[in-house]
């Protein structure tokens, strides 16, 4: 049994993909177009109390701090009830590939108010984590179509999937004769990526992708050929 006034304030961190309790966030990804000058999410209170919003961009999942290739501003601010902000991504310039996207992590963080006259009191900072792409100028396929182009094949009896094109193909759904496939992710541009699920040639394999909306796109399905 926990005792009274030991420890009067906690501060938990969560990790969710898109959502922050009491705080709506305006997508669920975030494309930068390497054509504009910035690129913004917004983020709403319907809650009855205050927020603190913090936010920053890294390349790494893990990561907890920014690596100042792109930054977000204002990197902090408070966000009164009934009331809507923009978080705005501004890319510093570096050096990034031309000829295909690259992707960062867009993190938002949500620290409700504390009441000073409360006691025991359990605060939830909700912490989430989007995908910010980055997308230069001069790619000349359509970013809706990418996900048609992925490539099945099999090696050794594991899946491949080969991305011939620039963009980022994000799975919402894979499966197998039917069978769904767990956590497939994502495959890089112009990479290819081996799924650990055993398969045959004439397997038939059909997937979903998410596109830059968060909406999930119409199944393709293609025949595992021969090697």
């Amino acid at each position: 049994m926990l005792k009274k006034n030991i420890f009067p304030l906690l501060l938990i961190i969560m990790q969710i993909p898109v959502s922050l309790a009491g705080v709506q966030i305006g997508g669920s990804r975030l494309i930068y177009d390497g054509n504009a000058k910035q690129a913004s999410i917004s983020v709403n209170n319907p809650d009855k109390q205050p927020y603190l919003i913090q936010s920053w961009v890294n390349k790494s999942v893990e990561s907890n701090t920014d690596d100042g290739v792109f930054i977000s501003t204002p990197p902090l601010f408070r966000l009164d009830p009934n009331t809507q902000n923009s978080i705005r991504i501004i890319y510093n310039g570096q050096s990034l590939p031309k000829d295909r996207e690259s992707v960062y992590w867009l993190n938002i963080k949500s620290i409700p108010s504390s009441d000073k006259e409360a006691q025991n009191v359990l605060l939830i900072a909700v912490k989430s984590k989007m995908k910010l792409f980055y997308r230069p100028t001069g790619l000349k396929e359509n970013p809706a179509d990418g996900y048609k182009q992925l490539k099945f094949s099999q090696s050794n009896g594991k899946l491949l999937v080969k991305n011939p094109t620039p963009y980022h193909v994000s799975f919402y759904s894979l499966k197998v004769n039917g069978k769904d496939i767990e956590n497939p992710e994502m495959v890089a541009p112009f990479s290819t990526k081996v799924i650990n699920k055993s398969v045959a040639t004439g397997n038939n394999v059909n997937w979903q992708a998410i596109n830059d909306f968060g909406g999930v796109t119409p199944t393709e399905q293609q025949i595992i050929p021969a090697p």
